[in-house]
C-alpha cells in the first residue's frame, strides 16, 4: 500500500484513530452512574442499583434563564398543577419502585425546568428539603411545603398545606369508576 500521497496517508491515519479509540471505548467499563442524579461534586446518597452501591448526585439545571416575566409566571402555574396533580394520583402504598420514580421525576422536572433560574431555585430546595415518596400523603405534604418556600421567595400568600388533598383533586376517574365526563381525550 502506497501511504505517501497526502490523501491515503490522512486515510490511514483516520482509520489507525477510529480504531485505537474504538479498542478503548471497548476496554474500558464504564461507570454504572445513575444519569438522572449525576453531578459534579454533591454526592447525596448511597442507592443500591444491580448489586452494587452507586453514588446519586443532584444535576443542576440545563436551561438559560427565562426572561419573560409572563411566560414565567404561567409557567409556573402550569408546573405547580402539574406536580400536585402528580402528587395527589401517587399511590397511597407505593412500592419501592413507585416512590423512586417518582424522587427521579422530581429531579428530572427540576433539571430540564425550562426556566434556568427557577430550575436552581428548585435545586436549592431539593438539597434543603429531598422529596418525601413515602405515601401520597408524604408526596402532597412535601409538595405543598415547597410551595410554599417559593411562594415565600416570590412575596406570595402561604397556602394550608391542611387543605392540600382538597384543592388539587384532579378530577380524575377512579379507575374503576371509568367516569366519562372528563373532557380530556
Amino acid at each position: 500500500m502506497d501511504v505517501k500521497s497526502p490523501s491515503r496517508r490522512f486515510k490511514v491515519l483516520i482509520i489507525l484513530a477510529a480504531t485505537v479509540l474504538s479498542i478503548l471505548y471497548l476496554a474500558y467499563p464504564r461507570a454504572q452512574i445513575d444519569p438522572v442524579n449525576t453531578s459534579k461534586n454533591q454526592p447525596l446518597k448511597t442507592a443500591e442499583g444491580k448489586g452494587k452501591a452507586e453514588e446519586v448526585r443532584f444535576e443542576n439545571a440545563i436551561a438559560p434563564k427565562l426572561g419573560n416575566e409572563t411566560v414565567k409566571a404561567e409557567l409556573g402555574r402550569a408546573a405547580w398543577r402539574v406536580l400536585h396533580t402528580t402528587f395527589a394520583r401517587f399511590p397511597d402504598e407505593p412500592t419501592a419502585d413507585e416512590s423512586q420514580a417518582l424522587k427521579d421525576y422530581i429531579h428530572l422536572f427540576q433539571r430540564l425546568y425550562p426556566c434556568g433560574e427557577c430550575a436552581q431555585h428548585f435545586h436549592e430546595l431539593l438539597k434543603k428539603f429531598p422529596p418525601q415518596v413515602s405515601s401520597r400523603t408524604s408526596a402532597a405534604t412535601w409538595g405543598c411545603h415547597v410551595h410554599n418556600e417559593v411562594n415565600r421567595k416570590l412575596g406570595k400568600d402561604i397556602f394550608d398545606c391542611a387543605n392540600i388533598g382538597d384543592f388539587y383533586d384532579c378530577g380524575c376517574a377512579d379507575d374503576e369508576a371509568g367516569d366519562k365526563t372528563s373532557k380530556d381525550p
